[in-house]
């Protein structure tokens, strides 16, 4: 069965947490990751990352003193991840809302950036801040959480937690267009 295919099969089943029925496109993931300083970043996160399309992007970026952890929560999603063999990937089955605890188990601490593709505007409003508040708490100062939505609704609950620190990006090329919000900590 085509990568393609189950990915579009656990999205529709779990949509409440998956956020949409196609994954990102290479140019959303490009777009994303256009302020990562990769030559510097030693501890990077990607919450929500599905089958891995923003992942596989990111570890074709990755410098070797560098880690990624990865948090998903989708069975079906969790062990398509396993499946990709990289050295410095950790995957983890956990909750965004509990990242410091999960990081703190496997021996790592501040974090430079945050890459998530949760769809935090159809979470329950609790659960979408306390995972904005636990990646805030979690990324060292200076420190980047890069966030894609399809609207501009959640804007303002992004407001409350990084402040002013926030600036906006759009990628048409992908399905549904999708906002990119880089919301740094400072």
């Amino acid at each position: 069965m085509s990568t393609k295919f189950n990915f579009f099969k656990e999205a529709v089943k779990n949509y409440k947490t998956s956020g949409t029925i196609v994954p990102s496109s290479r140019f959303l993931a490009n777009k994303m990751l256009k302020n990562v300083n990769f030559s510097t970043a030693n501890l990077i996160v990607e919450l929500g990352p599905g089958n891995g399309a923003v992942t596989k992007q990111i570890l074709k970026k990755l410098q070797p003193h560098t880690t990624l952890v990865c948090f998903e929560i989708n069975d079906a999603f969790y062990n398509e991840l396993l499946l990709i063999d990289h050295p410095q990937l950790k995957v983890i089955k956990a909750s965004a809302e509990f990242l410091e605890i999960e990081l703190e188990k496997i021996g790592l601490g501040a974090v430079d950036y945050i890459v998530s593709s949760i769809p935090l505007s159809i979470l329950p409003k609790e659960l979408s801040v306390a995972i904005l508040k636990e990646s805030f708490s979690v990324l060292k100062k200076e420190g980047l959480f890069i966030q894609f939505q399809y609207t501009l609704f959640y804007y303002k609950e992004l407001k409350k937690i990084f402040s002013k620190n926030i600036s906006l990006s759009f990628e048409p090329i992908n399905f549904p267009p999708a906002f990119i919000y880089y919301c740094a900590k400072k």
